[in-house]
C-alpha cells in the first residue's frame, strides 16, 4: 500500500491554485504547507484530514511527466473534477467518460496540470452512480 506520493513543479504557488480547485470536488484539500527551510523548496501536502498523501513540491518537473490518478466515488465527481481542473487552467487530456479498454466499469477524466503531469479522477465501481 502506498503511504504518499508527489510531483515536482516549477511554480508551487500556481500549482497550488490549480490543485486547490481541481481536487476540491473529490474532497481533497491542502492540509499542510512545508516551508523552504524544511523541504528544500515549498511543499504542499494534499489529502483528507488528518494527513496528506499527495505532495506538490518546488523543483524541476519530473521527466517524463508523471501520471497521478485520484479515486472518485461517483461519475458526477469525475465530471466535477474535470470541469474544476479545466477552469483552474488545466488542459484537456481526455474528457469524462467510460474507458472499457481499462476495465468494464472504468470511468475517468484526464487533465494536464500546469507542468503537464497527467492528472486523473477515476471511478471504478459498477455501483458508481452516473
Amino acid at each position: 500500500m502506498i503511504d504518499h506520493t508527489g510531483l515536482q513543479v516549477r511554480d508551487p504557488v500556481a500549482s497550488g491554485r490549480f490543485y486547490d480547485r481541481a481536487l476540491a470536488p473529490l474532497g481533497y484539500r491542502m492540509l499542510i504547507q512545508v516551508p523552504l527551510e524544511h523541504a528544500g523548496g515549498v511543499a504542499l501536502g494534499y489529502g483528507f484530514p488528518p494527513r496528506p498523501d499527495f505532495w506538490v513540491s518546488a523543483g524541476t518537473p519530473n521527466e517524463p511527466r508523471l501520471p497521478v490518478a485520484f479515486r472518485a466515488e461517483t461519475h458526477q465527481q469525475v465530471d466535477e473534477f474535470y470541469r474544476a481542473a479545466i477552469a483552474a487552467g488545466g488542459r484537456d487530456h481526455g474528457g469524462p467518460g467510460p474507458r472499457p479498454h481499462y476495465h468494464e466499469h472504468y470511468y475517468g477524466a484526464f487533465v494536464l496540470d500546469p507542468d503537464s503531469h497527467n492528472i486523473e479522477a477515476v471511478c471504478h465501481a459498477a455501483g458508481c452512480s452516473p
